[in-house]
């Protein structure tokens, strides 16, 4: 029961940390002051007094409006904060036992350095999914922070240096698709087809997955899921063939496909193939 309970607070830190996370991206996609100013309404500026400003419960209370102006508050708010308890619960319970199979220093180490590379997911998911754009301070923390961790296996021997050189000429090639699918989808579009962003991201990416066979399958379901959303889109007339869009959440999901499924779907279709 102990356990349970400590979960709970778990999830609500978690949640907490989402709702300074919605803070962070809307304030500082507007050059706002995202550290003294006071929450505001968007619409009509009252300000938010605290007991409206508890993740998740303050959003049910007042049932998705705001308490002055009755505007409805944007659903993405208790989404990420929902979903950073999530992530900070599942963190604690399943994290827990995986990352004990860890030895010491990394026992301590990886857990941190996963549960970073999540926060800094779910921000790029939430600002291109709302604003079309991936900041480039995100695809900074992300491969600096993922070099490091791979310096950390290579010098506590967890990594070996031949596999660490593959990495970065897989993480190279990934990039260099990119930059070349980006280029002649442009050209053939005669506008730019994909973002600095999203050909910027595959570099931690391709860091963080480390293998060919990782990378193939994120890149082949980022397409995929991409081709599906956009469809589903255009037969609910949302969006047009003509329409943009945000590629980053894409590449983020079929990364965390790979990162669990990886070798086992490559393996499969091999099978499938050869017989």
């Amino acid at each position: 029961m102990f356990f349970e309970i400590i979960g709970f607070f778990v999830f609500l830190f978690g949640a907490a940390i989402g709702s300074f996370l919605n803070v962070l991206v809307y304030r500082s996609m507007r050059g706002q002051d995202w550290v003294n100013e006071r929450s505001v309404c968007e619409k009509c500026k009252k300000k938010i007094p605290w007991y409206e400003n508890i993740p998740i419960f303050s959003y049910l209370f007042l049932r998705g409006r705001c308490s002055g102006c009755q505007t409805k508050i944007d659903k993405i708010h208790p989404l990420v904060e929902t979903m950073t308890g999530i992530l900070f619960l599942w963190w604690y319970f399943a994290g827990y036992i995986f990352f004990k199979i860890s030895s010491a220093p990394l026992l301590y180490v990886q857990p941190i350095f996963w549960l970073f590379i999540s926060i800094i997911f779910i921000v790029i998911f939430l600002v291109d999914l709302k604003y079309y754009v991936i900041p480039n301070w995100t695809i900074s923390f992300l491969t600096f922070g993922t070099l490091v961790y791979r310096f950390l296996l290579l010098f506590s021997g967890e990594m070996r240096w031949i596999d660490f050189g593959w990495s970065l000429v897989w993480t190279v090639c990934f990039f260099g698709f990119f930059f070349g699918l980006k280029l002649i989808a442009s050209w053939l579009a005669k506008k730019e087809a994909f973002g600095d962003g999203d050909v910027l991201l595959a570099i931690p990416l391709g860091l963080i997955l480390g293998s060919w066979q990782r990378i193939l399958v994120a890149l082949f379901f980022s397409f995929v899921i991409g081709a599906i959303v956009g469809v589903i889109l255009i037969i609910s007339n949302k969006k047009t063939i003509k329409s943009n869009l945000p590629f980053g959440p894409f590449l983020i999901i079929s990364t965390l496909i790979s990162l669990v499924w990886g070798y086992k779907i490559l393996a499969e279709y091999v099978k499938i193939v050869l017989r």
